[in-house]
């Protein structure tokens, strides 16, 4: 393949690209978003291949690299569940971070005599930038990883003082930075470069483990704006114009996604790098602050939850976490086939930030063959809950929690949250009272129009569903 025909090959794989990221913006067209994606990066590998950059000799590598690595992503997609994503996608990322750092030292020891005056300033500065990335990125993600798997406790570290270590090691980079483009040859030029990969490393492992379990979800999508940033870096690197736009592309994604979810959360982005939210217990009020919730719950029975959905006119259901887990999506979609039958108005509301990470809501429920035009955003529906008669919550914790509105004490408050206690009545289903990402009490189960439907929600879904039918 001639330079020429691997450019348009190229091109034509940007633009797949880009219409890709325009059709997972929305459930309706997301299946024909995979599918442009898909084509792009088969054209892209191909083109890559039988370009001229490529020699003869080293495409058995490139095939048995490609036998490999497909064999082991066909072997995740068929065993990682759907509410293991968030975790195999902070895996994947960190991934894409250890490969620009190894690009880098690869490009630092092959191409360092390859240039000469600004062009070997301005190389070498992209290897460090794109290994101080792919580092931060590799380190983090793994964390990241190990805090959504549960093998990390979701609890923040706080180091003293973790600002000016932060601050110290930033100099200490720039330092070496220095020194990098300064050295004289690779020997000399190998040793601030490592000790900045350290430094980076250790960065990267110190920043999401002061995150707290709450803010995990805008992590994931950092973290996702900062493969792509590390994959242009390695673009600049090895001259792959495809590469940098792909990356840029990516990191751009991320870093809106990151500012959605941030603002679905009442959050800043920097608020969320400097940690401390969520995965401990409720901290202790203070003499004077808000009360805790009074009352007691009141239980309820998949028999009496099918008698209160049977005798309403207008339904609204909340997807949480607790359905992913339990894989009940499919039930939820009987419930809801049955109800409409009967002419009853069921809709779902969805969290800006469940319906991304962590149960992707969205994408569940297109799986369980949900209509798409049920399914509405939060902005869409919440002004609706006073004229419901049933709210449902299946599994949903935080984004449901009325502190966030009445009491300016709470860690979640002024979060944006599914009004669903407006509705005539509304009921909850959780396997126990336990609190939810946040660690944060939640005031709703205490209300004297709501209802707990305790247990496994597959399982109890199951028993409406029944008992509806009967």
């Amino acid at each position: 393949m001639t330079a020429s025909l691997a450019t348009v090959a190229y091109i034509g794989a940007t633009i797949l690209f880009i219409l890709s990221l325009g059709g997972l913006s929305n459930p309706e067209t997301a299946r024909r978003g995979n599918l442009f994606g898909m084509l792009g990066m088969g054209i892209a590998v191909v083109a890559t291949i039988l370009g001229p950059r490529v020699t003869a000799a080293g495409v058995p590598y490139i095939v048995g690299a490609l036998v490999v690595g497909g064999a082991i992503g066909l072997y995740a997609a068929k065993k990682v569940q759907m509410t293991q994503m968030p975790e195999l996608v902070a895996l994947m990322h960190s991934l894409v971070g250890l490969a620009a750092c190894l690009v880098g030292f690869a490009s630092y020891v092959d191409t360092s005599v390859a240039y000469t005056g600004a062009e070997k300033v301005i190389h070498e500065v992209e290897i460090y930038v794109g290994i101080l990335i792919g580092a931060v990125t590799f380190s983090g993600s793994i964390v990241a990883f190990g805090k959504l798997s549960g093998k990390i406790g979701g609890k923040p570290l706080l180091l003293p003082a973790r600002h000016m270590l932060n601050l110290v090691a930033l100099l200490v980079v720039i330092w070496y930075g220095r020194e990098f483009v300064l050295a004289p040859d690779v020997n000399a030029g190998m040793t601030p470069l490592i000790v900045m990969t350290v430094i980076s490393l250790l960065f990267g492992i110190h920043m999401v483990m002061a995150i707290g379990g709450a803010d995990m979800p805008v992590v994931v999508s950092m973290l996702n704006s900062y493969s792509g940033w590390a994959a242009a870096a390695t673009g600049f690197m090895l001259s792959n114009d495809l590469l940098i736009v792909t990356g840029a592309l990516v990191g751009s994604s991320g870093a809106i996604l990151s500012y959605i979810m941030c603002r679905a959360m009442n959050r800043n982005f920097f608020s969320v790098i400097a940690g401390g939210f969520g995965g401990g217990a409720p901290a202790p009020k203070a003499a004077g602050g808000a009360a805790e919730p009074q009352g007691e719950v009141q239980p309820v029975s998949a028999t009496e939850t099918a008698e209160l959905l049977r005798e309403a006119k207008s339904v609204i259901i909340v997807p949480g976490y607790g359905m992913a887990v339990a894989q009940a999506q499919h039930t939820v979609y009987e419930i809801t086939k049955l109800l409409r039958e009967k002419g009853v108005n069921v809709r779902f509301a969805i969290h800006p930030v469940a319906g991304r990470m962590p149960g992707h809501m969205n994408v569940l429920l297109a799986e369980a063959k949900v209509p798409y035009d049920i399914v509405m955003e939060m902005d869409e529906i919440n002004e609706d809950f006073p004229e419901a008669d049933v709210s449902m919550v299946i599994g949903a914790n935080d984004i449901v929690n009325p502190a966030a509105q009445d009491d300016p004490s709470s860690p979640i408050a002024g979060m944006p949250v599914l009004e669903v206690w407006k509705a005539r009545t509304s009921i909850v289903m959780k396997r126990s009272m336990a609190s939810g990402y946040a660690g944060v009490d939640n005031p709703l189960f205490y209300k004297d129009n709501n209802r707990m439907l305790f247990g496994d929600a597959k399982k109890m879904l199951d028993e409406v569903l029944g008992a509806l039918k009967g």
